[in-house]
């Protein structure tokens, strides 16, 4: 893959000051909107009442068979309902007309792109599942056009669209909610309180797959067929990178072709870099190695079909604490699945499973030889009764996507802080660009906490 960036969209980063200072900026933007607003105002944006009407941006898969089903299991209860589709596609905006009412319940007007969207004044908020590189700047256009966001992941694989969605979600003051739904999973937070409160001990190591044994994965061949130039618009799609000859494949298989997506970082690597972050509280890598390739499934795609990189994580002051992400992902063997895997000092975590064991923990005998004592975990249960976890984010109805829109309805109505902010986007964004760079150019990567930027040999790379 060749390094790419978007060109057009201004990048709003201070390249004086911390990343603190840009947050700062951002909270300060907020705080400056919050106090201009009146009752008579808010209560037109989100009443207590009031009924909240939301669009679709980008009917597609992740959209009909996960979105749209969770919105549905809460929408009475949060009086929230849909009323427009918007896609660029012609038959996937019909299609989803009917899907909709079939679900949901709702008859929705459709909109040809998202400018006939936000021309409307019936609409509060919108979800957004557009393809990987469209959903930062896609939730730039809604928030800067008044709208309440659920955005899928991931945030930006381009850290200029990373740093201006932040920095256009602050200055608005407008509910987002990102699409790492294990944030709004019940496991999740009882481990996340778990590590929290110091029983676990610091962790020294973690052990992430993510393996399928599928050679139609991210694969469409029914329906590339179906799509017709003249029945969309392909230079709407491509954004502001460089324009290409009409691609069927790179518009429904774009998880397939860079810079449209890279595959395995941006669809798989997120949701579980994100629990690192979430756990850990360090919001980036300090640095990023990665090897892989196209070593079975010869079929045109441009991203690997396996990956391994690994992740350094500690303070940027002292490299004699923190610890590693292992992190390995293939699409031709499906052994070992999706597995999370933390250890500390005393024993491990394994989220597949939702258990704490005492496995690897400093035992009697090697505590002995160094005078040392022993450090083993009680064994327990995360969720004595909970229902497992539905690791396949891009199919199916999952309890985790339910919670995830349920705590964003939640927000939109409270103005609270959605369980995965923002902030946990662009965190997750870092990682994801750093692994990117390391693909790219198969050096070692690390970040610029200052300017907040990737660098490659001591040069700025995005």
């Amino acid at each position: 893959m060749e390094p790419m960036e978007p060109k057009a969209v201004q990048d709003s980063t201070p390249q004086n000051g911390n990343r603190r200072d840009f947050l700062k900026l951002g909270s300060a933007a907020l705080a400056t909107t919050a106090v201009t607003w009146n009752a008579t105002s808010y209560a037109a944006i989100v009443g207590a009442n009031d009924r909240v009407r939301v669009g679709v941006v980008g009917a597609g898969d992740r959209m009909r068979q996960a979105l749209i089903p969770a919105f549905s299991e809460s929408q009475k209860a949060m009086n929230f309902e849909f009323v427009v589709v918007s896609d660029i596609w012609n038959k996937r905006r019909e299609d989803a007309v009917g899907y909709i009412q079939k679900v949901a319940g709702s008859k929705v007007d459709m909109c040809r792109n998202n400018d006939e969207l936000y021309a409307r004044k019936d609409v509060d908020a919108v979800l957004i599942a557009t393809a990987d590189f469209q959903h930062a700047q896609h939730g730039i256009e809604a928030v800067n056009a008044g709208r309440d966001a659920y955005v899928e992941k991931p945030t930006a694989h381009f850290m200029k669209d990373a740093r201006n969605f932040l920095a256009a979600v602050n200055k608005t003051g407008k509910i987002v909610q990102v699409g790492t739904q294990r944030r709004s999973t019940p496991a999740y937070q009882k481990a996340y309180e778990y590590i929290k409160s110091g029983k676990f001990g610091d962790i020294v190591m973690v052990e992430m797959t993510w393996n399928v044994n599928q050679p139609g994965r991210w694969r469409r061949p029914d329906v590339v067929p179906l799509l017709k130039e003249e029945d969309t618009d392909w230079t709407r799609y491509q954004l502001d990178l460089p324009k290409e000859k009409f691609d069927a494949r790179k518009y429904l298989e774009f998880r397939l072709f860079w810079p449209y997506s890279s595959g395995i970082p941006d669809q798989w690597l997120v949701h579980q870099i994100d629990t690192v972050h979430w756990f850990s509280g360090y919001k980036h890598p300090r640095s990023v190695v990665a090897n892989g390739g196209n070593y079975l499934w010869h079929d045109g795609r441009k991203n690997w079909d396996t990956m391994t990189a690994v992740f350094d994580y500690g303070p940027e002051d002292d490299m004699t604490k923190g610890f590693q992400v292992q992190y390995s992902s293939r699409f031709t063997n499906s052994a070992g699945g999706v597995k999370e895997l933390y250890y500390s000092n005393g024993g491990m975590l394994d989220m597949d499973k939702q258990t704490v064991t005492d496995t690897g923990g400093l035992g009697a005998k090697s505590a002995a030889e160094m005078k040392m004592q022993p450090n083993q975990l009680k064994s327990f249960s995360l969720m004595e009764s909970s229902e497992k976890v539905n690791t396949d984010a891009n199919t199916g109805r999952d309890p985790q996507t339910s919670a995830n829109m349920r705590n964003w309805m939640e927000c939109v109505r409270s103005r609270k802080t959605p369980n995965a902010s923002i902030e946990a986007g662009y965190s997750h964004s870092v990682a994801l660009c750093m692994n990117v760079a390391a693909i790219q150019t198969g050096q070692k990567v690390t970040f610029n906490e200052k300017t907040q930027q990737v660098m490659v040999g001591g040069k700025v790379y995005a």
